[in-house]
Formats: structure tokens, sequence, C-alpha cells
């Protein structure tokens, strides 16, 4: 039992997936010299998700000038893996709450950046794009992202201009007919960490507006902007996506990912495990680590823990869940899921405005711990 696969979430505001794999896996090599470590850093569609997908496969960077959230010009990037075949594209990289810091205006910023990501990675040759829609600073619905793939938003006037979170409402009609077709033979996976339909009180703007910048009177602008997209999408393409699970994605961006795009929603991890080969990956090894920084109810709907415990115990592989803190209503569920064990690293009750500091502290010596159980066992079970 000497071989482990590392694949954790990030915990959240402490600790990067890949500083969690590093500390266990310098506490596995110090009380167990001879184990075998394995690491794969896990994102959840936000940031960081191409250096996650790059450091588990070959692949490089491939740098491109589109426009920022304000329609400015800047630099980014997106991943090429697979020998080429397969894009990795965060949303967060030219429209991501990052990029806007403190002049977040979610009535004004757009996606046209990733439509011309998109666009750019169809004329690289790619067969498959993984989109990440966390960290967005937008709520245009995917409208930008579109009109940057030649599809035209006309007003009463007739006019074609890009629509916005704030402009919306002032969509009069859809016209798909410029779509390139550059695009229209790559499947295209959205990674979709939310259930929220895209309009109402559970939906984009109520929900995730307030992190964008969004008071009260912009939330209500907002969804009704939403709303009024929803009933055009639906009078000009036939779509419903008004209650679509995952629509409100990344400020409406899972509506627009399926009705303009023909993409998939699915669950980040799902994308991830099925990318990175999971199940030849944990032939040979004996136990896997993952985590997170909490296990609550929201671990219950897919997340990174139980995506990859669900997938483990087929193979009746044993997984144990390192994580900042647990929920005692939701571990007997975590368990009949898979997880073997789940051990809490916070050593005194803290608040984690305190604890996030000695995060790593915390990690490493829960670690050291449960290394030496399994050594105690091995011994015992070579006596």
């Amino acid at each position: 039992m000497n071989r482990f696969l590392f694949m954790p979430d990030s915990f959240k505001g402490t600790l990067s997936s890949q500083q969690v794999c590093d500390t266990l896996t310098k506490a596995a090599l110090k009380i167990i010299p001879d184990c075998k470590c394995k690491s794969i850093y896990v994102a959840d569609g936000g940031e960081g998700t191409v250096d996650s997908f790059l450091s588990a496969l070959k692949g490089e960077k491939h740098y491109v000038k589109v426009k920022g959230p304000y329609m400015e010009t800047m630099r980014t990037y997106y991943g090429l893996i697979n020998d080429g075949d397969t894009a990795i594209i965060e949303v967060a990289s030219c429209a991501g709450l990052d990029i806007v810091k403190n002049h977040k205006n979610p009535l004004l910023t757009t996606t046209f950046g990733v439509g011309q990501q998109l666009l750019d990675a169809a004329e690289q040759g790619v067969k498959r794009i993984i989109i990440g829609l966390g960290g967005s600073c937008t709520n245009d619905g995917g409208c930008g992202a579109a009109a940057a793939v030649g599809i035209k938003f006309l007003n009463k006037e007739g006019v074609s201009f890009i629509p916005t979170g704030g402009t919306l409402k002032d969509i009069y009609k859809i016209d798909t007919s410029g779509f390139d077709p550059k695009l229209k033979n790559i499947e295209i996976l959205a990674m979709c960490d939310v259930d929220n339909p895209l309009c109402g009180k559970n939906g984009a703007a109520y929900i995730f507006g307030p992190q964008k910048g969004a008071d009260l009177t912009t939330v209500y602008e907002l969804d009704r902007g939403l709303m009024h997209l929803s009933n055009v999408i639906w009078h000009d393409l036939g779509f419903k996506v008004a209650s679509t699970k995952g629509a409100a994605a990344a400020g409406g961006m899972g509506a627009g990912m399926l009705t303009f795009f023909n993409a998939q929603l699915k669950r980040g991890i799902e994308i991830v495990l099925d990318t990175v080969n999971f199940e030849e990956e944990i032939k040979d090894i004996d136990i896997i680590f993952t985590g997170e920084g909490k296990i609550d109810i929201q671990s219950l709907r897919g997340k990174v823990v139980l995506g990859i415990a669900r997938r483990a115990m087929r193979y009746k592989k044993p997984v144990i869940a390192v994580v900042g803190q647990s929920e005692d209503c939701t571990v007997s569920d975590v368990f009949k899921q898979g997880v073997t064990a789940i051990f809490p690293i916070n050593r005194r009750a803290e608040d984690l405005s305190i604890s996030q500091y000695i995060s790593v502290d915390n990690l490493r010596y829960t670690a050291e711990n449960i290394f030496r159980l399994i050594k105690t066992m091995q011994n015992q079970h070579h006596n």
C-alpha cells in the first residue's frame, strides 16, 4: 500500500490544488521514503483550469490577443493538449473577476474575448474545446462570445450591436446565419458546477450578480435582461433556456454555450476525469487522496471529492478525503458514495480568518499522521 494518487481540489482562499499535492507528497515521502506518488492538479473551471490540465497532460499554452471585459485589447492564453486536438479555455482568462478587480460592473462587461479564443482555437485545427465557466465578471448570457463568432443581435431599428448585461433588454432579433463555420464540427464541453436556472430568484443575476458588483437595483435589471434574452432565444431559435439547470453559470454563459455554440454542460470533475483517463491512472494505485476546503451539502452535488469517489468505487479503490472542515450532516452520505475516510486538517477550533494562515502546517501535520498510520498497518501486515 505505498502507491498514492493525489487529486485534490483547491481549498478556496487558502491552498491551491498544487500546494495540497506538494504538501501531501512531502509528507508521504518523509514517513514512507520508498512510496510512489503521483499528482493530478484539479480546478473547477475557473482560474487555474488551463494550468491544471497542462500539468496532468502533455500540452502547451497558446497566447492570443483578444478583447477584455471592457473591450480593451489584452493578451491571454488557452491550453492545447492531446497533440493539439483539444483546447482548454477559461472564461476567467479574459472575462474574469480578477481582471476587473475593483472596477466591477456586470451591466457593461462582455464575454466577447471568449468568442475570439474559441475562434482562434478552431483555426488551430482542434477537434474539441473544453471551456471552464467559473470566475466570470459578466452577465451577458454569452452574447458577447456569440457576437465574436458571427451571430448578430439586432435592436428594434435593425442595428447590430454587442449586448452586455445592461443592454440585453434591447435585443429584438437574433440572426445566427453568420455563425463562423469553423466552429460547426467541433465538440464543445462546458465545465459547469452549478444547477441554477438562467432567471429568477435562483438565477444568474440574483445568486451571482452581487459578487460581480451588482446592487439590488442592478440585480433586478440584469434579471429582466436575461429573461428578455431567454424569450428572444425561444422565439428566434426554439430553445427554452430560462429554467435549464446550469444556464446561470458565468452570468448566463451556460445558456449561451447551449444555444449559440451547441455545447454540452457537464460537471467539471467529470470532464477532468474523462480527459486525464482516470481509470488508467488508478490501475496501479493503492490509495487515492482527494480533498477540498469544506465537505458540505454542495459536495453531494457532484464536485471534486464525490466525483472522484464515485469513479474509484467502481474499481474498489480506497479514497481518503483531506479537508479544511466537514459538516456532520453530510458525512454519512459521503461515505455511502465511495469515500473511505475524512480527515479535517484544523487542529484547533479557530475561525477561517485565523486558520487560513497556517493551512500548510495543519495539512502537513494531518498528512504525516495519516501516513504514519498507513506505515504501521504495512509493518503489521509484513510481520
